[in-house]
């Protein structure tokens, strides 16, 4: 993030921060400086030839909640050579990655550490990571700037449906997720890949910004989602906040998400082309993820996935150990799962008229 942006942002809340986080505050403060100075240096040096960038392959998209399957699908993914991704730090760094990736992360790997907190899946800077943290680095507008003050009311929630948006928002996010996009392009000559849950109720206006584009889009069992998603956000909220969250209000704000994020992709898909989304389950990406993968090629019309089976089976052995987190769930919880997300079980198969 940008200095007078992070300075925004905090001023916005009203420098509401935890004596806890005041250290981390002025790293913040420090870090956002540095990188103004070094977006300057990018908007002088590559600046045009980014703008200039032509996006001949419109990027995929994988959408679905939180913990959906959308991060195993994208491992999957990009084992595909032709195939680019934002990393860990491309997306930290969004501002400034095209002259600094060469030496900052070597300097500064020890901050990452080796595993994702919210699960067992392997982090680092050069992972795959959600675009969403680019746009938030870049100041645009996002629902994921709660996590910085996690017990204030959460910020552009309208992003997640796309409806009551105001109209300079809009048009900041398109530009700044375009400038995103160009730039991993100029950079890597690649078609990329990207994932992020909030896109899932956004797929008419990334359709618009980036015509031909494709959707992947991820389900799993509402009763798996709940706590697995309750679990990442309390990871990245002590994580990333200025303040020592209290989460009052955490398990209102997963329960009205979905609802609010699948309104938005169940009203947009009929304006998208049919042959431009493809579902998949969780529990069947998980029990066959090559034959999903392959399916995924075909309906989307991608090829060439006889050229990559070999790349994605010896990923998939190389995974066989993993183990998932369990998540136990007491009845009162399951079920308000089964009675406020009862249209999305009913939709994708999960649950029965009269489970809820």
């Amino acid at each position: 993030m940008r200095f007078c942006a992070a300075v925004r942002l905090l001023a916005k809340n009203r420098f509401r921060i935890h004596p806890f986080r005041w250290g981390m505050t002025f790293m913040v403060l420090l870090c956002s400086a540095i990188s103004s100075t070094l977006y300057l240096i990018v908007k002088l040096l590559h600046g045009r030839r980014i703008d200039q960038t032509n996006i001949s392959e419109p990027p995929i998209f994988i959408i679905g909640h939180w913990r959906s399957g959308t991060t195993l699908l994208h491992e999957l993914l990009i084992r595909d050579p032709r195939f680019a991704y934002p990393t860990t730090y491309e997306c930290f760094a969004a501002n400034h990655f095209v002259v600094s990736e060469w030496i900052l992360p070597r300097m500064f790997w020890f901050l990452l550490p080796p595993k994702r907190p919210m699960d067992n899946m392997s982090a680092g800077f050069d992972r795959p990571q959600e675009e969403e943290i680019a746009l938030c680095a870049l100041g645009a507008p996002t629902p994921y700037l709660r996590m910085a003050f996690p017990n204030h009311p959460p910020p552009y929630s309208e992003f997640y449906d796309m409806e009551g948006v105001n109209a300079n928002d809009l048009q900041r996010f398109k530009h700044l997720l375009t400038w995103f996009v160009k730039a991993l392009t100029y950079y890597k000559k690649k078609r990329i890949v990207l994932k992020s849950p909030p896109n899932t109720g956004r797929i008419a206006v990334l359709a618009d910004i980036f015509p031909g584009t494709k959707f992947i889009h991820c389900v799993r069992d509402p009763c798996a989602l709940f706590p697995s998603t309750r679990r990442t956000w309390e990871a990245l909220d002590h994580a990333q906040g200025f303040q020592l969250p209290n989460h009052e209000d955490l398990d209102e704000y997963i329960f009205d998400t979905l609802p609010r994020m699948y309104g938005g992709f169940e009203s947009q898909r009929s304006s998208v082309d049919p042959t431009s989304i493809c579902d998949v389950r969780y529990e069947d990406l998980a029990h066959d993820p090559v034959g999903q993968l392959q399916m995924v090629y075909e309906k989307l019309d991608i090829g060439g996935f006889e050229n990559v089976r070999a790349q994605i089976e010896e990923y998939v052995e190389s995974q066989k150990d993993y183990q998932p987190n369990r998540h136990e769930l007491d009845p009162d919880t399951k079920a308000e799962i089964l009675r406020r997300w009862s249209d999305y079980g009913l939709k994708y198969g999960y649950c029965e008229p009269g489970d809820a």
